[in-house]
């Protein structure tokens, strides 16, 4: 029965390992993808200042990023 537990975590093993670092590499990605947007966005809002140009409005949460495909307004 030791040989039977023994075969069961050496075969999950590196399931859960490679998942374990699935899970970090895309957390890492996700916060840095995060931070480079906050970056971008307060560069740009000192460039606009310098420029003289109002400030844009932040989306809310959910809403439609500038750019992005946006449904077209019903006449």
């Amino acid at each position: 029965m030791d040989d039977y537990w023994t075969a069961v975590i050496w075969t999950l093993l590196p399931t859960i390992v490679v998942s374990g670092l699935f899970f970090f590499i895309l957390r890492s990605v996700i916060f840095a993808d995060r931070n480079e947007r906050r970056k971008y966005a307060k560069i740009e809002a000192e460039e606009r200042a310098k420029r003289g140009l109002p400030p844009v409005a932040q989306p809310a949460t959910g809403a439609a990023v500038p750019g992005s495909a946006a449904p077209a307004p019903k006449s």
